[in-house]
C-alpha cells in the first residue's frame, strides 16, 4: 500500500535505518554460531505405546534431540524437573515421590484450555525407555501421558502422546481440550531440548492525509477517523459432511460477503494491512488471523488475535483496530471470527474426525491483545466450579437473592426475558434458531429442555453447536473514499472501552454486580457525550441470564422494555453461541440497522469468562464528535473477599446452584457462604440430606452451618443480610477536573501500612489501572493515618504470606514502578520496604520530621526490594553507606537538602502538596511529560557522546506531535491548551 506516514511511525523509521547494519551483523552472527537442529526425519519410527487406543482423544508430538537417550531419561523421570520442561504442569498436589517409578502415584495440578485442573497419576511404567501414566482428572475425565524414548544416532527420539477419554471430552469442546494438549506436548519437547541442551505495491491504495468532507452533516473529518464499510454473516445450519467447511472456510466467505457489502470499486481484503481474528473454539489453529489474511491475499498484513479463550474478544478487536487507524497505524483491517461445532458434532455423530488444516508453521501473531489468564481458582476448582453454566447458575442465585424474590417467580422472569430474545432471533435470517419460544417453553424443564444446573434449563444457555462466521471490514475514512466505498454504507466506531471485574468469581465483593461493565459503559458514554437514554440499539452479551442482567443494571436499562430489546441478534441460546465470537454477530447485525437509521446509536457488549473480562462498543452512522479512543477506565472494585472451602463456624447463604445429570437428578450442591468476617466459603455437598434441604428449603440469605458429619444445617428461619466484605487495604480515588490524578492509598494504619501478600495484589492492580487509563495523567501515592508504610508485614510472612506479586515483584510495586509520573506524600515513617516503596516514587513530598532509611541491616536482613540499589543510584555514597551500614534513618529535611525529597512540609499537609504537585504535573502535555521523564531516567547511562543524539530521537517525536503545535498556537492565542496526547 502507498500510505502516509503514521506520526509514531517516523522516529521508529529513523531508527530502524540506523540499527538495521548492526541488527543484520547481529543476526548473522548467531546463525553462524548456532548449531543447526537436529532432524526430525532422522528419527526412527517410535510405536505408538501400549493402551492408547483405550482412549477417545489421542495427540501426539515428537522431536530428535541431541542428548543421550540416558540424559533425556534422567531429566524427564525426574519429578523435582518437570516444572523446567512440562508445560502443562501447574503445581504437585500433597505428597509426591522425586522420580517417576512403577508403581508410584501422585497428585498434580495441571492446564487444559488454562483451566486448573487436578491430575490422579499412577505409573504404568518407567524407566529408560520412558514412562506411562494414567490417571484420572475432574468430571470424570480418564487420562493417559507416555513419553517414548529411543536412540536416534548419537542423540535420542522422543515421543510424547497424551489422551483424554470420559463424556466431557466425547464433544466438541473435547477437540479444543485435546488441541490444548497437543500444544502442550509440542510446546514441551521444545522447552526438554533446550533443557537438555542447555540452551505487493501494484494497485495500491492510494489514500490521502487531507480531511474527508462528510456529505450528509457536511462536516470535515479527520482522515484517520475509523468506520466499518462491510459486514458479512454466513450460517450454515445443515453442515456437509462429504466436504465439511472448516472455520476459516467460513471466515474467508464472511469476509466476502463483507467485501460485497462495503461496495467497493477495490478489492479490500487483498488491500488489508492488519487481520484481526477471534480464535475458534470449535478447532484450533496455531495462527489463525495468518490462514485467514492469505486466504483472501492478505498474506503480507500483519496479524492479532484476541485470547483463546474468552468472548469479549470479538468487541476487544474491534476496539483495538479502531485505535490503530486513529493512530495513523492502519488504514484497512479485517476481523473475523468463525466456529464450525455444528459440523464437529455431526462428524463424530458419524464416527469421523474433521479433516481440517492446524497451519502448524511455527509462527505466531504478530499481537496477542486480551488478558490471558487461568479463569479459576484453587477453592472455584475444588468444588466444581470449572465451567461458565455451574458459575452463571451461582450469580443468578445471587441476583435472586438481591432482588427477594421466590425460586419460581425468578425462574418465571427468566423465561419472559429469554422468551423475548427469542422473538428477536426469530426475525434474524442469520440465526442458529429462529423460532420464538413462550416464556414457559424456556423455563420449564422438558424432555427437550432438560435441566442443566438450577435455575437452568438448557433453553437458558448458550448454544456451542453453531456454524457461524463473521467478517467485518474497518477502514479509515480517507481509505474508504479512496477505495470507493459510498458513505451510506458507513458506520462510525465512536468509542470502545475495557475492563475486567475482580478476577476470580469466590473473590468478589458482591456476586450480583459488574463495576468493570459500569465502568467501560460510563467511559464509552461520557467520551461520546451521550447518556443510555440516548442508544436506541442495544446487544448485551446473552449467554445465560445472568450476563443480561449484570449488563443492564450496570448500564442502567430496564430488562423488560419493549421499545429497546436488548439483543439485536436473539442471543447466544437461539442466534447461537460461536464460541468466543458473539459479539462480532451483534456488531454485524447492528450496522446495517444503524445505515438505516443513521441518528441512531448503538452499543454492543462483550464479556469473556464468567462476567470476567469485558469490552464495550459504541457506533453510529453519524460521525462522532470526539476522535475514537479505546479506552481502559479505572474501575472501582470493593475490596476482594478471601475464598475458602472449609466453612468454620456458620453464615449466610449468598448463592447456590444444583448440577443436574442428564437423567434430571441434581448430582450435588454448591453453596457460596459468607462468614462474619466477610470471608466467602464455597462448599460442593453430595449427601442425600443436603441435597434434601436444597429441594425443600429456600436457602437464599439463612444462616447455615455443617454438621459433625459435614451435612447442611439450617440455623432458624429468618433471612440475613450478607457480610459486608473486609475492609479494602488499598483505597483508590480520582482528583482533578477530569480525573487526571489517581490517588492510591495503603489503607491499614492499625500496622502503620504494613504491605502483605492481599495488600500488595491489591497495590499492583490500582497501579496497573491506572497505568492503562489514558485519562489518568499522574498517580500520588500515600498512607492512611500518621504513617506512610512500615514496609513488609513481617507477622503475615511469617505465615508464608509474602507480598510479592506476579507483575510487580515485592511490594506491589518495587520490580516495576509506575511508568507515569508519580509522587509520594510520606506523612511519619518511610522506613525498610516503606522507604522502597518511596524510592519508586519520581518525585517526594514529605512531612516535617518524617523518619526515612533501611533498618533491614540491624535485623540481618537486606533491603533486596530495591532499596540499596536505588540509593546508591540517587544519593552521594557515604550517605548511601550510612543509610545501607547502619540502619539508622535520616529526617526528610535532610533526604530534601541530598535531593531525595522534593517539598518538606508541615505535618498533616504532605497529601494536598503532593496532590497539587501532581495536578501541575499533569496540565502539562502527555507526550512531553512520558518523554521528560524517559530522557531524565535515562541519562546516567549515556556516554557524553551519545547524550545529544539520544536525547534528539526522543524529543523529535514530541516536536512533531498535535500536541506540540496545540502548545504553540494556544499560547499565541492565550488560552488554555487542550492536549490529546498525540
Amino acid at each position: 500500500m502507498d500510505l502516509p506516514l503514521p506520526r509514531r511511525a517516523r522516529h521508529a523509521l529513523a531508527t530502524a535505518r540506523t540499527l538495521a547494519t548492526v541488527a543484520r551483523s547481529t543476526i548473522e552472527a548467531q546463525l553462524s554460531s548456532t548449531p543447526s537442529p537436529s532432524s526430525d526425519a532422522d528419527a526412527p519410527e517410535l510405536p505408538a505405546p501400549s493402551g492408547l487406543d483405550d482412549f477417545a482423544r489421542q495427540v501426539t508430538a515428537t522431536r530428535v534431540l541431541t542428548a543421550s537417550p540416558a540424559e533425556v531419561a534422567d531429566t524427564v523421570t525426574d519429578l523435582d524437573r518437570t516444572a523446567d520442561w512440562l508445560t502443562m504442569h501447574a503445581a504437585w498436589r500433597g505428597e509426591r515421590p522425586d522420580r517417576i517409578r512403577e508403581g508410584e502415584d501422585f497428585t498434580q495440578q495441571i492446564r487444559l484450555m488454562d483451566i486448573p485442573a487436578q491430575a490422579r497419576w499412577h505409573v504404568e511404567s518407567a524407566g529408560p525407555e520412558g514412562f506411562a501414566l494414567r490417571g484420572t482428572g475432574p468430571m470424570g475425565i480418564v487420562m493417559g501421558l507416555w513419553c517414548t524414548l529411543a536412540p536416534a544416532g548419537t542423540g535420542t527420539a522422543v515421543r510424547l502422546d497424551g489422551a483424554l477419554d470420559g463424556s466431557p471430552v466425547r464433544g466438541p469442546v473435547g477437540l479444543t481440550a485435546v488441541r490444548s494438549v497437543e500444544v502442550a506436548l509440542t510446546e514441551s519437547l521444545a522447552a526438554l531440548e533446550a533443557l537438555t541442551a542447555g540452551e505487493g505495491e501494484s494497485g495500491a491504495l492510494r489514500v490521502s492525509t487531507s480531511p474527508v468532507r462528510h456529505h450528509a452533516s457536511g462536516r470535515d473529518l479527520d482522515p484517520t477517523t475509523p468506520v466499518i464499510v462491510g459486514v458479512g454473516q454466513v450460517v450454515v445450519r445443515e453442515p456437509d459432511l462429504g466436504s465439511p467447511q472448516e472455520p476459516i472456510d467460513l471466515s474467508e466467505e464472511a469476509l466476502q460477503v463483507a467485501l460485497e457489502d462495503s461496495g467497493a470499486s477495490v478489492d479490500l481484503l487483498a488491500l488489508a494491512d492488519h487481520v484481526h481474528a477471534v480464535p475458534s473454539a470449535s478447532w484450533t489453529y496455531a495462527h489463525q488471523a495468518r490462514a485467514v489474511a492469505e486466504r483472501v491475499g492478505a498474506g503480507e498484513a500483519r496479524t492479532v488475535q484476541s485470547s483463546p479463550y474468552g468472548g469479549d474478544g470479538a468487541q476487544l478487536v474491534v476496539n483495538d483496530a479502531a485505535q490503530l487507524v486513529v493512530d495513523g497505524e492502519a488504514q484497512v483491517v479485517l476481523l473475523t471470527g468463525a466456529e464450525a461445532g455444528a459440523t464437529v458434532a455431526a462428524l463424530q455423530a458419524a464416527g469421523q474426525e474433521p479433516p481440517w488444516s492446524r497451519h502448524d508453521d511455527g509462527s505466531t501473531p504478530d499481537r496477542w491483545i486480551g488478558v490471558d489468564k487461568p479463569a479459576n481458582n484453587e477453592q472455584e476448582t475444588a468444588v466444581g466450579l470449572g465451567a461458565p453454566i455451574f458459575v452463571y447458575a451461582l450469580l443468578e442465585s445471587a441476583l435472586r437473592g438481591r432482588a427477594g424474590t421466590g425460586a419460581q417467580e425468578h425462574r418465571a422472569r427468566l423465561g419472559r426475558i429469554w422468551s423475548r430474545l427469542s422473538e428477536v432471533a426469530a426475525g434474524n435470517p442469520f440465526a442458529w434458531s429462529p423460532q420464538a419460544r413462550t416464556a414457559e417453553q424456556v423455563a420449564e424443564p422438558a424432555p427437550s429442555n432438560r435441566w442443566v444446573s438450577d435455575p437452568y434449563t438448557k433453553l437458558m444457555c448458550a448454544n456451542l453447536q453453531v456454524d457461524l462466521a463473521t467478517g467485518i471490514i474497518l477502514t479509515s475514512v480517507a481509505a474508504a473514499e479512496a477505495a470507493g466505498v459510498p458513505q451510506e454504507r458507513w458506520v462510525f466506531v465512536h468509542a470502545g472501552a475495557s475492563a475486567t471485574d475482580e478476577w476470580f468469581v469466590s473473590e468478589r465483593a458482591d456476586l450480583a454486580t459488574s463495576p468493570a461493565i459500569a465502568a467501560a459503559g460510563s467511559a464509552v458514554l461520557a467520551h461520546a457525550g451521550v447518556g443510555i437514554e440516548q442508544v436506541e440499539l442495544v446487544d448485551l452479551y446473552s449467554c445465560f441470564p445472568a450476563a443480561v442482567q449484570l449488563g443492564a443494571e450496570a448500564l442502567g436499562l430496564p430488562v423488560d422494555d419493549p421499545g429497546r430489546p436488548l439483543s439485536v441478534t436473539g442471543g447466544l441460546t437461539f442466534a447461537g453461541g460461536p464460541g468466543n465470537n458473539y459479539g462480532s454477530h451483534a456488531i454485524a447485525t447492528m450496522v446495517p440497522l444503524l445505515r438505516a437509521a443513521p441518528e441512531q446509536r448503538g452499543l454492543s457488549t462483550s464479556l469473556g469468562w464468567y462476567a470476567t473480562k469485558h469490552a464495550v462498543g459504541l457506533y453510529s452512522a453519524t460521525p462522532p464528535e470526539r476522535a475514537y479512543a479505546h479506552l481502559v477506565p479505572v474501575v472501582e472494585r470493593p475490596a476482594p473477599r478471601p475464598a475458602r472451602t472449609e466453612l468454620q463456624g456458620s453464615g449466610v447463604v449468598e448463592a447456590l446452584t444444583r448440577p443436574f445429570r442428564r437423567d434430571g437428578t441434581p448430582e450435588a450442591l454448591v453453596l457460596s457462604v459468607l462468614t462474619d468476617d466477610g470471608a466467602r466459603t464455597l462448599l460442593r455437598l453430595e449427601d442425600p440430606a443436603s441435597l434434601a434441604f436444597s429441594q425443600a428449603e429456600d436457602l437464599l440469605r439463612r444462616r447455615v452451618s455443617l454438621d459433625d458429619a459435614g451435612a447442611l444445617v439450617i440455623e432458624g428461619d429468618e433471612r440475613h443480610e450478607l457480610p459486608e466484605p473486609p475492609p479494602a487495604p488499598v483505597r483508590v480515588e480520582r482528583h482533578g477536573a477530569a480525573g487526571e490524578v489517581c490517588v492510591i492509598t495503603l489503607d491499614r494504619p492499625q500496622v502503620r501500612n504494613a504491605i502483605d501478600q492481599r495488600t500488595a495484589l491489591a497495590l499492583e492492580r490500582a497501579l496497573d489501572d491506572a497505568e492503562a487509563d489514558p485519562t489518568v495523567r499522574a498517580l500520588v501515592l500515600t498512607g492512611a493515618g500518621s504513617h506512610f508504610c512500615a514496609g513488609m508485614d513481617l507477622a503475615a510472612a511469617n505465615r508464608g504470606e509474602l507480598p510479592i506479586t506476579e507483575g510487580r515483584g515485592p511490594l506491589g510495586i518495587t520490580a516495576r514502578p509506575p511508568s507515569k509520573p508519580t509522587v509520594a506524600a510520606v506523612e511519619g515513617g518511610a522506613l525498610a520496604g516503606g522507604f522502597e516503596v518511596m524510592l519508586c516514587a519520581d518525585l517526594v513530598v514529605a512531612a516535617a520530621g518524617a523518619p526515612m532509611g533501611l533498618p533491614e541491616v540491624q535485623r540481618g536482613l537486606l533491603a533486596a526490594a530495591g532499596g540499596l540499589w536505588r540509593i546508591g543510584t540517587r544519593l552521594p555514597r557515604a550517605v548511601a553507606l550510612e543509610l545501607a551500614l547502619t540502619g539508622e534513618p535520616l529526617p526528610a529535611e535532610r533526604m530534601h537538602e541530598l535531593g531525595l525529597v522534593n517539598r518538606v512540609v508541615q505535618p498533616g499537609a504532605a497529601l494536598e502538596e503532593a496532590l497539587a504537585l501532581a495536578l501541575r504535573v499533569a496540565a502539562n502535555a502527555p507526550l512531553s511529560v512520558t518523554v521528560g521523564k524517559q530522557v531524565v531516567e535515562a541519562a546516567p547511562t549515556w556516554s557524553d557522546g551519545e547524550g545529544f543524539e539520544r536525547q534528539t530521537e526522543l524529543a523529535t517525536p514530541v516536536m512533531l506531535s498535535d500536541d506540540a503545535r496545540e502548545g504553540v498556537a494556544a499560547f499565541a492565542e492565550k488560552r488554555d491548551p487542550v492536549w490529546n496526547g498525540r
